[in-house]
């Protein structure tokens, strides 16, 4: 050994218990696990939230997809609908008859089959614009129970389904208490028609049958 040097001696190190180790550690993982778990109570209550919140959610989403399926058609370069399951037939405009004392948009009656119906224009009905040239040859028969009547028409474009959540539940160029008649009007401009609402007016339907 040099003069003046000194060297420390070695610590000798313990041995590491590594099974109590690990039994501190599995010991501290559980209590941790159990400190963080809800009671029966709580996750009752959790999952409960959870249900009603995806129901929520789902219903939501049933909604945006609903849809009706619509008639659509022409009158006057308007688009127009109204619900398909109203609809009994189309057929040509034959034979219009005028009918003294009864409301403007009340344009006539016609002779089907031994059944006399009302034909309605419905944009006098809603007091709309009347622009174009229209053929008037038209009519879309519309039927409840005992209850019947014809929307003038000049061309059925089709029948096609709309999503309930696409229509606007008013027109913004429509006041007065017709405009409950309508379900509204799509982003294509095209207004749709609350068959059931028109059909239940009775002033506007004429009843009578020819005798044979």
């Amino acid at each position: 050994m040099s003069a003046g040097k000194i060297v420390s001696p070695k610590t000798k190190r313990a041995a590491v218990d590594w099974s109590e180790v690990h039994r501190r550690l599995d010991s501290a993982q559980a209590a941790s696990e159990q400190a963080w778990t809800p009671g029966f109570a709580e996750t009752s209550r959790i999952l409960h939230e959870r249900a009603l919140a995806l129901a929520a959610e789902s219903g939501k989403l049933e909604a945006h997809d609903e849809r009706i399926e619509v008639v659509e058609f022409l009158l006057a370069d308007e688009r127009y609908a109204v619900e398909s399951s109203y609809v009994r037939e189309v057929c040509h405009l034959e034979n219009l008859a005028s009918l003294p004392c009864t409301p403007a948009f009340v344009l006539g009656i016609v002779n089907l089959r031994g059944e006399i119906l009302s034909v309605i224009d419905v944009r006098k009905f809603f007091d709309l614009p009347e622009t174009g040239l229209p053929d008037l040859n038209k009519i879309i028969v519309l039927e409840s129970g005992n209850i019947i009547f014809g929307v003038l028409a000049d061309v059925i474009l089709g029948v096609r389904h709309i999503p309930i959540a696409e229509i606007q539940l008013t027109l913004p160029t429509l006041t007065g208490i017709r405009e409950k008649y309508l379900k509204g009007v799509t982003s294509e401009r095209m207004v749709v028609l609350d068959a059931a609402k028109l059909i239940a007016d009775e002033g506007i339907v004429v009843q009578e049958q020819v005798d044979s």
